[in-house]
């Protein structure tokens, strides 16, 4: 990745809550806009998201993906939400062969649109959806070892002023959201959180460490609580081996009631 490049991670909320108007997600909207204030605007985004999981690794080359409203149970308005951006073959190709250089097999999926986890924090981010993307797939064994090293193959991948953003959550145990914060609780979130933002911005940590610690990252305190399955945390795994270093900058606040956090190198 050439140094105009910019590599994010981000907690993208509640399924389309972001686009609603819900003030649980007001923290998390205003810091998506901010980021974008400190950052020039991209000239194409590959995006990691949470909720796209293959036994290898996929990446979306289709001209012009669909939406995938991949939730449930909300209010009409966010089955019909729209976000008209292109997608960016040559830059999936791009991907497809750096992937391959580093030995990672890797398909391209011309037919599979953008789930929530690219529409709902671009359109805060890009609202004019004016900038092309391409998704890229989790390996559903949720291997971090193989996450980082999906990263690390994205070193290599030569596009200038790309944004590589992954988009997943620092918590997602849902039954926690809909429970009472109790103060055991609200300390097991906050021990975590604490973990992660040392992990991420500690830059006199070594890069040996910084690594192990993501590697083991079940080690952390209150990890299984956090994070029962850790989809949502394998984006970050893969902007860690793309950037290689403490983030430069991170971003704190909470999101219903739950304390959060995005990093940006």
């Amino acid at each position: 990745m050439t140094n105009s490049n910019r590599i994010l991670f981000l907690s993208h909320g509640g399924g389309p809550l972001p686009l609603l108007g819900d003030p649980d997600h007001q923290d998390m909207v205003q810091c998506l806009k901010n980021i974008t204030t400190k950052i020039k605007k991209p000239s194409a985004i590959l995006i990691i998201s949470a909720h796209w999981e293959q036994s290898t690794v996929a990446i979306t080359s289709g001209e012009n993906p669909n939406l995938i409203y991949d939730y449930s149970g909300f209010p009409e308005q966010s089955y019909n939400v729209e976000y008209p951006c292109s997608g960016a073959p040559l830059l999936a190709h791009k991907v497809h062969n750096a992937l391959k250089l580093a030995g990672i097999n890797s398909e391209l999926d011309e037919q599979r649109g953008f789930d929530h986890g690219v529409f709902v924090p671009l359109k805060i981010m890009y609202p004019e959806a004016d900038i092309p993307c391409v998704q890229l797939s989790l390996i559903n064994s949720l291997d971090p070892t193989e996450h980082i090293k999906i990263g690390q193959a994205l070193k290599n991948l030569s596009h200038e002023n790309l944004l590589l953003v992954g988009s997943g959550f620092t918590f997602h145990n849902m039954k926690a959201f809909f429970s009472s914060k109790t103060s055991d609780l609200k300390a097991m979130n906050h021990s975590f959180e604490q973990w992660l933002l040392q992990t991420c911005t500690d830059t006199n940590m070594s890069e040996t460490e910084r690594s192990n610690r993501l590697l083991n990252w079940q080690s952390a305190p209150s990890a299984r609580y956090c994070h029962p399955r850790e989809e949502h945390l394998m984006p970050l795994h893969i902007c860690y081996g793309a950037a290689g270093r403490a983030c430069s900058e991170k971003f704190e606040f909470k999101i219903m009631n739950i304390k959060s956090s995005m990093y940006l190198w």
